[in-house]
């Protein structure tokens, strides 16, 4: 393949167990786009997953300078501020957090100035300029004139071409390393799909095919088995020619999926699809339900949730399953009754996994939340809480974040 993830054509990356961070200043990029309600942080994940390498970086006797955007502000605004997240960082990291009212000029070069090896200080919203978005060149000089060393650890943004993930490194002569959340995440789609064990396997849930018909595309080329679920498997059994009632349908997308399912048995791919379903006259929480086969979906019925045949067929395949790969839920798990498919396969993947029988690998903004609500996050091999960079990880695109931190071409072998 000639397009990689930054990971898939096995680069080299500097690690930062050979980086001499002691009394340099280090900028480090990290996702502290947390969410928030009424000024206070209601998940605190990312901030936890990057804690390692701030707390590794200040032990060395680094000055660790975060780096981060927040929101989607279009000037300085202080419901965007940085403020309130550096103070749960410190919270954390368990060692104070300095605050610089502006990521680079005077504000931000005096904060730097009075730094102590060991301290570590947060630098204001880099969206707050214009220049971020815009990766510019003469924005990231500025930045960059603030550190020695660069460190990345925001794998969930490196999908961004963006001044202070990429801009960054390619305007400095400044060594730049991925920190330990981004490499471990890098290593995680390794191993899912350049060294992975076979027969491998893709769920791939959601709305839309809309958004995916990308990722549906590459992921044939990599796996045996393609699992789908969600409001896109209605399309693939209209598809097939099923009537599927009120159901969610991208009915301009049916030739797309025919496509898909003509280019996987041509490929000797198998496509797995519900077999039975979870019906309901209307989308709302404890709605009346029933199970009926995908054979039987009457005209004002809408499928919102895989059923217990479905379910047991899914577990069945990720039985005969080495490798998972994981985006996108099987119902509506946000509403009861319609969480149950997604929440017993994942329990089974969980199995599979603490039974050493499947490597498994999820991402994805509702991937995350649905195994949150399993109470399964911790037992599978890898959980990405990226969302776009995890997406376009899996459809085999270049990460500009990930791209610059390379450091010699590509292997050959």
């Amino acid at each position: 393949m000639s397009s990689s993830v930054g990971v898939l054509m096995k680069p080299v990356f500097r690690s930062l167990d050979d980086a001499d961070v002691k009394g340099k200043r280090v900028l480090l990029r990290v996702d502290l786009n947390v969410p928030m309600r009424d000024g206070k942080i209601t998940d605190s994940t990312r901030i936890e997953e990057i804690a390692p390498t701030i707390t590794e970086l200040s032990d060395k006797g680094g000055k660790v300078i975060l780096l981060s955007h927040l929101n989607r502000p279009k000037g300085p605004d202080p419901k965007d501020s940085l403020r309130p997240v550096a103070a749960e960082v410190a919270r954390i990291v368990k060692r104070p957090v300095a605050f610089a009212e502006d990521c680079v000029g005077p504000k931000a070069e005096t904060a730097v100035a009075a730094m102590k090896n060991g301290d570590i200080l947060c630098l204001e919203n880099t969206r707050f300029h214009a220049g971020e978005e815009k990766n510019d060149k003469d924005f990231a000089r500025q930045i960059a004139s603030l550190g020695d060393i660069f460190v990345d650890d925001a794998f969930s943004a490196a999908h961004r071409e963006h001044a202070a993930n990429a801009a960054i490194v390619t305007v400095s002569n400044m060594p730049a390393y991925p920190g330990r959340a981004m490499a471990a995440e890098l290593e995680a789609l390794r191993k899912a799909f350049e060294t992975p064990e076979h027969p491998v396997a893709a769920i791939v849930g959601g709305a839309k095919i809309s958004t995916k018909l990308d990722l549906l595309g590459h992921l044939l080329q990599k796996v045996e088995t393609l699992i789908i679920g969600g409001g896109m498997a209605n399309t693939f059994l209209a598809a097939q020619g099923k009537a599927i009632g009120k159901s969610l349908c991208e009915t301009d997308l049916i030739p797309n999926a025919k496509e898909i399912m003509a280019k996987a048995k041509a490929m000797n791919r198998e496509i797995v699809l519900p077999v039975d379903a979870v019906v309901a006259q209307k989308f709302a929480a404890h709605a009346p339900s029933r199970v009926v086969s995908v054979d039987a979906v009457g005209e004002s019925d809408m499928i919102l949730d895989i059923g217990p045949k479905s379910v047991e067929h899914v577990i069945s395949v990720l039985s005969r399953t080495k490798t998972l790969v994981w985006n996108g839920p099987f119902g509506a798990f946000e509403m009861e009754p319609f969480d149950n498919g997604t929440l017993a396969i994942a329990e089974a993947v969980a199995e599979l996994t603490g039974a050493k029988k499947l490597v498994s690998f999820a991402g994805g903004g509702d991937t995350v939340a649905a195994l949150n609500a399993a109470s399964v996050r911790d037992r599978l091999t890898h959980v990405s809480t990226a969302g776009g960079a995890f997406l376009e990880s899996l459809e085999g695109k270049t990460l500009p974040g990930v791209r610059v931190l390379v450091v010699s071409p590509p292997s050959s072998n």
